[in-house]
């Protein structure tokens, strides 16, 4: 079976009829690449894939691009709107400008990269998937983080990591603030090697130094209920 490329233009196709035609593709298609023209910042674009395909999408896009991805690998070649791969369960979303908030908020799995800068509460409630920003992170990023790894080349906003489980953070930049129960931790050669990998996973083999990051993680002092956390 030979492989079939496809070129969906929005300005003549719905997006309603392209997310399904994506859904209804079988795990064994032959459709295995789709380029996206025109997006226009349309909403919920290549949201809940369930396939081992590829969407290359040519602009900017709106809310929740590839939200719930599964297996797929979906990238932007612009700016994303709110939520981009929300609920991600596994593949690979790239996007090659910036995000705005909520990026791979509550994801499980998979791998998020971003080119450019990320808004607030990025990696919010993140559940096992790993986020790399090559730029710099908003205010309130990886909140109630309770697995996975969100790896910043640039810098991170105030609170960073507030209320954490564990989720690792690793940040090259500054950190304008620590949210509760976020703090600063030993980096050891675990984790360099962790961190190695996820760089290497996002292309970054080689061009940046792992000595150059602070890893930041729980203190896990709010676990378990303390009458001095009551107000």
């Amino acid at each position: 079976m030979t492989a079939q490329d496809l070129t969906i233009d929005l300005a003549s196709t719905t997006l309603r009829q392209l997310n399904q035609a994506l859904h209804r593709l079988a795990p064994d298609t032959n459709q295995r690449y789709w380029r996206v023209l025109n997006p226009r910042g349309g909403h919920a674009l290549a949201a809940g894939l369930d396939a081992p395909v590829k969407v290359e999408i040519d602009g900017h896009v709106g809310y929740y691009c590839a939200g719930m991805n599964k297996l797929a690998t979906v990238i932007v070649n612009g700016n994303a709107g709110v939520g981009v791969a929300e609920n991600m369960m596994s593949g690979l979303v790239h996007v090659r400008g910036d995000a705005s908030q909520a990026a791979g908020a509550t994801a499980h799995g998979g791998m998020l990269v971003i080119d450019g800068n990320a808004s607030a509460r990025c990696g919010i409630s993140m559940k096992g998937i790993d986020i790399v920003v090559k730029g710099s992170i908003g205010h309130m990023s990886a909140f109630m983080g309770q697995a996975g790894t969100l790896t910043v080349l640039g810098d991170a906003g105030e609170a960073l990591g507030d209320s954490l489980y564990e989720a690792r953070l690793f940040v090259r930049g500054s950190v304008a603030s620590l949210g509760a129960d976020c703090v600063e931790k030993e980096m050891r050669d675990e984790h360099r090697a962790e961190l190695g990998a996820r760089l290497e996973a996002a292309g970054l083999a080689g061009t940046v130094d792992v000595a150059e990051f602070r890893r930041y993680g729980s203190a896990r002092q709010l676990y378990n209920f303390h009458i001095d956390n009551v107000y």
